[in-house]
């Protein structure tokens, strides 16, 4: 049996590795698009490629979480609105050692739930009303202990970060097409070469999407784990959020208000199973997941 701090520790290992990988990977994108199309400005272009990166994380570190509730159709509770819910999350805090966060609830019947915001201070915690109806009172704990340990291990603001530098891969690959099909880069005196650089150029616009998106789709999966680990810890009985996720990892029902974008931030793919591919998906198998928990040692 796995126990709960090792897979913790862990998965925090790997999730650190990949997002150095990956801010080394957007930065030296940006150095080798600058040397194919204009030579001798590699430097420059890693410079540029540092600083998009670092004005389009700021913009998802301030406004992040007010594109997700606003893309989720969530709206804000009140605590007179629904008492219940809120003792959950305040208790469930208090035990966290977290502020509480703001509650809000998406109008849909598919099983599903998310949390977001840059920091404890910030954040948020939205649930739909499918979720509250259809779960007995401990799998709505486990599921809610799962989205606050999300913001305790500040994998809201990790996933913020991991998300703007996916978005910077794809401004600098639309940059890359750009340049190729307008005309842009070398000189044409030695042929050979500049068909070399452009073939390079070539693959590194279709391959550096798809290596931006395994990565980030990675950490997803990495920083659900974690969580899953950290809500049984936190209450103590992962049975709670086992049940949950086989109740959710049967529900045929899809969220109509989640988008790609925002795929990543749900306790389960909201799109449903089938419709992408396992090696494209934001989350772990959900039979992997309920396995882990059973198999955990608290």
């Amino acid at each position: 049996m796995a126990l709960a701090y090792t897979e913790i520790s862990h998965n925090k290992t790997k999730t650190w590795f990949l997002l150095l990988f990956f801010i080394a990977f957007v930065i030296v994108a940006g150095y080798v698009i600058a040397e194919i199309y204009a030579p001798g400005s590699g430097m420059m272009g890693l410079i540029v490629a540092a600083a998009v990166s670092f004005v389009w994380t700021l913009i998802s570190y301030f406004a992040g979480d007010k594109i997700a509730l606003v893309a989720s159709g969530a709206k804000p509770v009140e605590k007179r609105d629904d008492p219940e819910l809120y003792r959950l999350v305040e208790n469930l805090s208090i035990a966290a050692g977290l502020p509480t966060p703001r509650v809000y609830k998406i109008e849909s019947e598919a099983l599903n739930a998310f949390a977001t915001g840059r920091d404890p201070q910030h954040a948020v915690v939205a649930v739909t009303t499918g979720l509250m109806h259809r779960l007995e009172k401990k799998e709505l704990e486990g599921v809610l202990a799962h989205e606050l340990s999300h913001i305790g291990n500040y994998d809201t603001r990790l996933l913020m970060i991991v998300t703007a530098l996916a978005g910077v891969i794809m401004i600098l690959t639309d940059m890359m097409w750009r340049f190729h099909f307008w005309g842009g880069g070398r000189s044409r005196e030695d042929s050979r070469s500049q068909g070399i650089l452009m073939i390079v150029g070539l693959v590194l616009m279709i391959v550096a999407p798809i290596f931006a998106t395994l990565i980030k789709l990675a950490i997803s999966r990495r920083r659900e784990s974690l969580a899953d680990a950290s809500g049984a810890l936190l209450t103590r009985y992962p049975e709670g959020l086992a049940s949950a996720l086989e109740k959710i990892g049967h529900d045929a029902i899809p969220l109509k208000t989640a988008t790609k974008g925002t795929a990543h931030l749900y306790i389960s793919n909201p799109f449903k199973a089938g419709t992408w591919s396992n090696l494209f998906s934001t989350h772990p198998p959900i039979e992997q997941r309920v396995k882990a928990l059973r198999d955990m040692n608290l």
